[in-house]
């Protein structure tokens, strides 16, 4: 049986670029992600292939930004083995099967209601994996999560979509209310923020990017409690060397501009 459709808009319709990227990219021969689920679940949601118009170099870049946000939270809970996980704006992505957290990890997937029910109706329900149907920047919902075990929050391609008092205000309910633990998340410069407007995938969602980070340090600055572990702004040589040669050439002369385009960042609480 396929999913009841569900009709997708703005920043929420933005899932679909990331789950057909990861898809895309787990067929490939050399792909890095190898997500074996994205497939299904991009099959699943749409059986007749109707997909948004993802380049090739988006779709490498999309991956290499999951795996390693992947890559991070399995470091965090090789550290602390009994942890809490909260996945913001989950969307349809598979970390936690891709993950596959031990037993002693408690696991929440948080995003609007209509994301969640869609989330049902595609995976299979995990044991210690709770749904949190509730928008980010809504005041509530973290207090339905326990705050007595080191906690990792994970972000990918959902902060940005935010304003920047709301990336703020979500931001500081984290660090005041579970006593210690890490939060990964993807930003962007204010530059990258503009180009992002004319990219094509993201047009045509209709959705707008809005927050950008050109110095990781502010954050420190405004939310009193994080602490910046790691910025990584540099691309994996072999990862570069999968992109077309007008990708090559552009992250090149990106790398020359004071302010990187993109980043992964890492902080602490």
């Amino acid at each position: 049986m396929q999913p009841k459709q569900v009709r997708l808009t703005g920043a929420t319709e933005t899932l679909l670029i990331t789950l057909q990227a990861k898809a895309a990219e787990s067929a490939m021969p050399d792909s890095l992600l190898r997500d074996r689920f994205a497939a299904d679940a991009l099959h699943r949601l749409d059986p007749d292939g109707r997909h948004l118009e993802i380049g090739h170099d988006m779709t490498i870049g999309i991956a290499l930004r999951a795996y390693m946000l992947d890559r991070w939270t399995e470091a965090f809970l090789q550290r602390c083995t009994e942890a809490t996980v909260l996945h913001l704006g989950c969307g349809l992505d598979s970390r936690i099967f891709r993950i596959d957290p031990g037993p002693r990890v408690r696991w929440f997937e948080l995003d609007v209601p209509d994301v969640i029910s869609l989330r049902k109706r595609i995976y299979p329900g995990r044991a210690g994996c709770t749904t949190i149907a509730c928008s980010i920047v809504e005041r509530g919902w973290i207090e339905r999560l326990p705050a007595d075990k080191p906690t990792m929050i994970v972000a990918e391609g959902v902060l940005p979509y935010l304003e920047d008092h709301e990336v703020s205000q979500v931001l500081r309910r984290i660090a005041g209310h579970f006593p210690e633990g890490e939060i990964a998340f993807d930003a962007y410069s204010s530059t990258a923020i503009r180009l992002l407007r004319f990219n094509p995938a993201i047009r045509a969602t209709g959705a707008s990017l809005q927050w950008a980070v050109d110095d990781p340090a502010e954050l420190e600055r405004q939310v009193p409690g994080l602490q910046l572990i790691e910025d990584r702004s540099d691309w994996d040589v072999g990862q570069v060397a999968r992109m077309s040669p007008a990708a090559q050439v552009a992250l090149q002369l990106f790398s020359t501009i004071p302010y990187p385009m993109g980043r992964l960042i890492r902080y602490g609480f």
